[in-house]
């Protein structure tokens, strides 16, 4: 299948942000895109900088105005597009989503976000409960996809289940960058680590890996920190960990590439993990800690 990845800037002009989606959208679609992924709360700033009660008016029924929106889109364009919303739930509950959109522009599924950070200028617990839909692929008219959102992409167990749940590839919609008091090595060294432990998911699973982060400067609206200084990157490797494309650093992005889904059977052919698992000695993953 042809995929794609959106790698955007944004600013406080949620309806700019939205319009320059949509042209994305389109470009990645005339040069045959299947698939597309946006990056994680796409519609607008990552808000989490700051714990702000205002921000929950941001949020959106599912369905509701950006799976109508980007569902017509998809619908003219017969593609999969990958959403990243601020969910509504309930008065009070409210999560961090992927949706997936289907080809007709009909909701296929959804993924609400399972790990969710509490860090100086992440503070997503605020914000987020945490998913409650479990590591269950999404049947799409392209295969099963295995959704998760940023901070899950750290997770080995996530990316496991997922597989083991018959997806056929992982997905990652990301918002992710440097703290700017950061030497330039100490950024080197996250950059470097973010992206190795995904290509591990990779190898570990056989399986594609599509990962779209944001890129660029936003600032922090309390003054508190430097704010963060997104830095993009986004790839996409294959079944045994190899970059297949990875995005710049810097400057926004539209990465469109072809990938081979049958590599996934040839490669676990040749790495069995599956087959040579000790799952009768890993029942201590369902604990916090081990003691001795």
């Amino acid at each position: 299948m042809k995929v794609a990845l959106i790698q955007q800037s944004n600013t406080t002009d949620r309806a700019k942000n939205i319009a320059k989606l949509e042209n994305n959208i389109r470009i990645c679609a005339s040069q045959g895109a299947e698939l597309i992924v946006l990056q994680e709360l796409h519609n607008g700033l990552y808000f989490c900088q700051t714990e702000n009660p205002e921000v929950f008016n941001q949020a959106e029924t599912i369905p509701g105005f950006s799976t109508n929106y980007f569902g017509k889109i998809a619908q003219e364009l017969s593609v999969i597009l990958v959403l990243s919303l601020f969910e509504k739930r309930a008065a009070g509950l409210y999560h961090n989503t992927a949706v997936v959109i289907e080809k007709n522009g009909e909701i296929a599924g959804k993924y609400r976000k399972m790990h969710i950070p509490d860090d100086p200028a992440y503070y997503e617990k605020f914000y987020f409960t945490p998913g409650d839909l479990g590591f269950e692929p999404i049947q799409t008219s392209l295969g099963k996809l295995g959704v998760l959102v940023c901070w899950d992409q750290w997770y080995p167990e996530a990316a496991r289940l997922m597989a083991m749940a018959g997806a056929e590839l992982l997905i990652y919609p990301t918002a992710i960058g440097w703290e700017s008091t950061d030497t330039e090595e100490e950024k080197q060294r996250q950059t470097d680590a973010w992206i190795s432990v995904q290509r591990g998911h990779a190898v570990a699973n056989g399986l594609h890996v599509i990962t779209c982060n944001r890129v660029n400067y936003e600032a922090d609206p309390s003054g508190v920190t430097n704010g963060i200084q997104f830095w993009g990157s986004s790839f996409i490797t294959g079944p045994q960990g190899e970059l297949l494309h990875q995005a710049s650093s810097s400057n926004e992005e539209n990465i469109i590439l072809e990938i081979d889904l049958k590599r996934s059977e040839e490669v676990r052919r040749m790495w069995p993990f599956f087959r040579d698992r000790r799952i009768d000695a890993f029942g201590d993953l369902t604990k916090r800690w081990r003691e001795e």
